[in-house]
């Protein structure tokens, strides 16, 4: 073996590896951020919202994103509607929690198919 050979692999490494944080960041104030995939705790309200103005083509994922962690009303283009907690708003989907009359299922669907909704 030539003597001006190192083996790096044998010595320690002269830097210590990065420490992780021990757990999320929490936003200013110190309130605790809604757990993303827990279903919602407690039954939805009671009572069947009445229906705001359709719109003609997909609903903005940004007005939608105003009901994240919040319980909303949705009526799709299928003639179907329903209680939902959404926990995710994507460009062209939005994701979380329906309500299907006993308990909460996850569920997904295309902003495309919406055509209302009001969020409590």
């Amino acid at each position: 073996m030539d003597i001006n050979y190192m083996d790096f692999y044998s010595y320690p490494a002269r830097f210590p590896e990065p420490q992780l944080p021990a757990g999320p960041p929490r936003p200013p104030g110190g309130l605790p951020t809604p757990n993303p995939q827990q279903a919602p705790t407690s039954p939805p309200p009671a009572f069947i919202p009445a229906q705001q103005t359709a719109t003609p083509f997909a609903v903005d994922p940004g007005a939608i994103s105003l009901c994240l962690f919040r319980n909303t009303f949705i009526w799709l283009r299928n003639g179907s509607s329903f209680w939902y907690f959404p926990i995710f708003v994507g460009p062209r989907s939005v994701a979380g929690f329906r309500w299907n009359g006993r308990f909460w299922t996850i569920f997904g669907v295309d902003t495309r198919q919406i055509v209302s909704f009001t969020c409590f």
